[in-house]
């Protein structure tokens, strides 16, 4: 038996080890007495064995069956075995040789080695002497295909890196020469699809929108263009051009002609909530999926593999740190070749960097707006300084007006009363022109402080149709930087459609600014300033509503009397002045408390039903 053969216990792999699938052993003979016991001998050892009685015969079965070991006599009926050896070695490398011959000569031995027979035995030889060299031919030949194999993925995998490493340099110059989106995408499916990328077929990519809501497909390339695409790389790499270029080039004559898939993938639209689909699942779990024949590790929606007509694709996901920014959808929907677990780490890697790619974009978009924004609060601050120089002009002034008032009022009014008195009762000449001195001055004293208070009324109107919201919105926008120092938090309620009044803009935003730091005056440690705005029966309702202290019920009816003073609610000469805008433009002003805390300061102006903008 085989185990009383010396050696035998270093053969270490079974039988189905030993051969592949369909592989066989190839017995070479002329002598059927020899074929067929021998046969019978290694089938009963489960090793799969094929008859040939000559070379031609070797030759076709060389050509129509996986033969692993041909296990060859020298002394063939047609030719010479010698002869045979060096046309298998050459034509069938991976194809095991053990010579078989009745001459035990040793230069015969040394010539089928050297012609690359793998062992040689002479005959006569035990069976058992023959499986024990057959299986360790077929282990030796077992390991060094494993050796090519390892070998030849060794080199895939450095290929993979060194492919993915020109490629994440060349994507970095374009990363960091544009700051558009749909740039950054057109180039991230250039490098998924060229002939210098990652070689997929078709590349498709859905981007979330509607602030998170909705994975939307956006661009894609695919496969109606791959050959040109081909193309246009191989005369572009003559050109010397640089990836960019490349890019650019690629986007000109694929991108923009493929409109087949991208009308495909902008039907794509899968939203946040059904969570059960497979690139809500990749995006959320930032988890790639391979899809294989329609199946993977969580259900395919039936109607994505209709839209890509196609049930064997790789899904990838998009994602910065803080949220998920989309999917990548690829196949070889053209070449059917296999997309194998380092295609998709290949594609992981790349996807990682694409993501940075498109978060910084979003970022420098975000920065652009943000940038525009303080231009706009610049631009009108620096547009209406003299409107907040006068207005706090108003605010000083009335200040001024109020300590002044209380200050002289009393003592002018009892010297001219008492002088007027007197004037009566004096007699002697001499003595009333000083008395009556006294009765003039008084007089235009009084006239002084009642001018004084009149300037307010000093108004030049100019009426023009306008909308309402714009002069709100720049009016919150000239004084957002008053408001964010004092930690006010201002909400804007309004209804559409933007309602026209026939008013003096200026008057109006004076009006408004008015409001809007009586409130902040009210608020000193912070709040909410809400302005809404109603349009009820013809009417135009705003509604200033602070979170402010309020002021008491007995003096709220006098918040608005000239120079009336608290440091609650404005100086009275600022409300007095906004109740007479309103008065000007026809409508109602009120101050009320709010049962919850803070004031509402109430403006009703009539709404102009026909009205021409300008006029």
């Amino acid at each position: 038996m085989l185990e009383s053969i010396p050696g035998l216990h270093h053969i270490s792999l079974t039988p189905d080890k030993l051969l592949a699938r369909d592989e066989v052993i190839v017995i070479v003979d002329d002598d059927a007495s020899i074929r067929e016991p021998l046969r019978t001998f290694f089938e009963s050892h489960d090793l799969a064995v094929v008859e040939a009685e000559n070379g031609n015969q070797l030759r076709k079965l060389l050509g129509s069956v996986k033969i692993a070991l041909v296990l060859l006599d020298i002394g063939l009926p047609d030719t010479d075995g010698l002869t045979l050896l060096p046309e298998i070695v050459n034509d069938y490398p991976g194809v095991a040789i053990v010579m078989l011959t009745g001459m035990a000569d040793l230069q015969v031995a040394l010539d089928c080695i050297r012609k690359g027979a793998d062992d040689y035995l002479s005959k006569p030889v035990r069976f058992d002497e023959i499986l024990l060299v057959v299986r360790k031919v077929l282990e030796r030949r077992r390991l060094i295909t494993e050796n090519l194999k390892y070998q030849e993925d060794l080199e895939n995998a450095h290929f993979r890196i060194h492919l993915l490493h020109q490629l994440s340099l060349k994507m970095n110059s374009v990363y960091l020469s544009t700051v558009e989106l749909d740039e950054i995408l057109q180039a991230i499916l250039v490098g998924i699809t060229a002939e210098e990328g990652l070689r997929f077929n078709r590349a498709f990519l859905s981007i979330f929108e509607d602030e998170g809501r909705v994975l939307q497909g956006r661009l894609a390339i695919g496969s109606e263009c791959r050959e040109e695409a081909a193309r246009v790389w191989a005369e572009l790499r003559e050109r010397k051009l640089d990836f960019l270029e490349i890019v650019q080039n690629i986007k000109k004559s694929c991108l923009n002609g493929d409109t087949k898939v991208t009308r495909l993938i902008k039907s794509l639209r899968v939203p946040i909530t059904d969570s059960e689909h497979i690139l809500i699942r990749s995006a959320g779990e930032r988890r790639s999926f391979l899809v294989e024949n329609g199946r993977a590790d969580v259900p395919v929606a039936p109607e994505l593999i209709e839209l890509l007509n196609e049930d064997t694709f790789v899904v990838v996901p998009l994602f910065s740190p803080s949220k998920s920014l989309g999917v990548i959808i690829a196949d070889h929907f053209v070449t059917n070749e296999i997309i194998t677990r380092e295609h998709v780490k290949s594609l992981e890697i790349f996807a990682n960097q694409a993501s940075l790619a498109i978060e910084h974009s979003r970022l420098y978009m975000e920065m652009e707006d943000k940038i525009g924004e303080l231009e706009n609060v610049t631009h009108e601050l620096e547009k209406n300084k003299d409107l907040l120089v006068e207005s706090a002009n108003y605010s000083a002034l009335g200040e001024m007006s109020a300590q002044l008032v209380h200050v002289l009022r009393n003592p002018i009014t009892s010297i001219g009363g008492a002088a007027r008195i007197l004037a009566k009762k004096i007699t002697d000449e001499k003595t009333l022109e000083f008395v009556n001195m006294i009765v003039n001055e008084t007089t235009r004293l009084e006239f002084t402080l009642k001018d004084l208070f009149d300037f307010v009324r000093q108004m030049k109107v100019d009426k023009k149709c306008e909308p309402l919201y714009p002069l709100i919105r720049k009016t919150l926008l000239l004084l957002q930087p008053t408001l964010v120092r004092h930690s006010i938090q201002v909400d804007l309620d309004v209804t559409e459609p933007d309602p026209v009044l026939e008013m003096d803009e200026q008057l109006v935003r004076k009006m408004m600014i008015h409001l809007t730091r009586n409130a902040i005056d009210a608020m000193p440690e912070g709040g909410n300033l809400t302005i809404t705005v109603r349009q009820q029966n013809g009417w135009v309702v705003i509604l200033f509503a602070d979170t402010g202290v309020g002021i008491a019920e007995a003096i709220q009816k006098r918040a608005t009397d000239p120079f009336f003073t608290t440091k609650t609610y404005g100086t009275g000469l600022g409300l007095t002045l906004v109740e007479k805008i309103v008065a000007i433009h026809g409508g109602r002003f009120s101050l009320n408390q709010k049962p919850d805390g803070g004031m509402e300061a109430r403006v009703s102006l009539p709404k102009k039903t026909v009205c021409s903008f300008g006029i």
